[in-house]
């Protein structure tokens, strides 16, 4: 794993991620993509792993893209990817591997909270709208702030901002990459909870989480993922399927037993592809 994304375990089922270029707000260099994708991956096949805390060391979670990219722009290369990753999709995704590095944690089957303080820029607040719930330092600010430097949200935005607000509020911040507060974004619907230690209080929600099934946890993020903007037909079947799925099975059991002896459930991990 790449030291600008590190990965450690907190109360064995809590992965703590964070991203560790601070002397550069942890700025998005064509490395930190590349780390950030690598860490998502390796997330993604863990069947121990129950939440994921994502936070930024340093000053501030992510200041967006580096500015050498944005002067290896001014240059006019030839060849974007000189600067940015890959802006073609792969065949066997929809999305790029720009893309990916904030796709990525929507797409984590365990529930991500975000821990956002000093600033959320361009990508990096692109990064955060990835995170199902975001906790906000009261000092934070974030931006949809790619117009500044002639550019458009190109980092999954269209899948992630459009569940949080609407269209002529997606329009806004997009034409202007007017900076928010904390509140102001906890106010337009970009940020959960706004809070004085962001980190401690996603692990205490993270603590919370990872004490329920974790089957029951997936998929009820499954669920919202596939039918939040599906028509009635896929989000009913979807219950149903999943439903069927969990009843009887063993943490299913385990928590009905663990409810009536009045005593804290002892889940067993996910099955691989559950």
């Amino acid at each position: 794993m790449s030291s600008l994304v590190t990965i450690e375990m907190i109360d064995e089922y809590i992965a703590d991620v964070r991203l560790n270029r601070p002397e550069k707000y942890n700025a998005l260099s064509p490395e930190m993509f590349s780390s950030l994708v690598e860490a998502g991956e390796s997330l993604m096949a863990r069947s121990d792993v129950r939440a994921v805390v994502l936070s930024g060391n340093g000053p501030g979670f992510c200041a967006g893209l580096d500015m050498n990219s944005f002067r290896g722009m001014a240059d006019r290369p030839k060849n974007p990817e000189r600067v940015v990753p890959s802006i073609k999709a792969e065949d066997s995704r929809p999305e790029n591997s720009a893309q990916r590095a904030a796709y990525i944690w929507k797409r984590l089957p365990m529930p991500v909270i975000a821990a956002l303080h000093g600033v959320a820029y361009g990508g990096g607040c692109q990064i955060a709208l990835g995170a199902d719930i975001r906790f906000a330092a009261t000092e934070a600010k974030i931006s949809v702030l790619e117009i500044k430097w002639g550019l458009i949200p190109d980092m999954s935005l269209t899948q992630t901002l459009r569940d949080l607000v609407s269209i002529d509020i997606a329009k806004e911040l997009t034409f202007t990459g007017r900076i928010l507060s904390a509140t102001q974004a906890q106010d337009l619907g970009l940020v959960t909870h706004v809070v004085e230690d962001p980190h401690a209080a996603a692990v205490e929600l993270a603590q919370e989480i990872a004490s329920k099934s974790p089957d029951a946890v997936r998929a009820g993020k499954l669920l919202w993922e596939t039918a939040w903007h599906g028509d009635e037909k896929t989000g009913l079947k979807l219950e149903a399927k999943l439903q069927s799925g969990l009843i009887g099975s063993p943490n299913q059991v385990e928590a009905i037993r663990a409810n009536m002896e009045q005593r804290s459930p002892k889940f067993e991990s996910v099955e691989q592809g559950a």
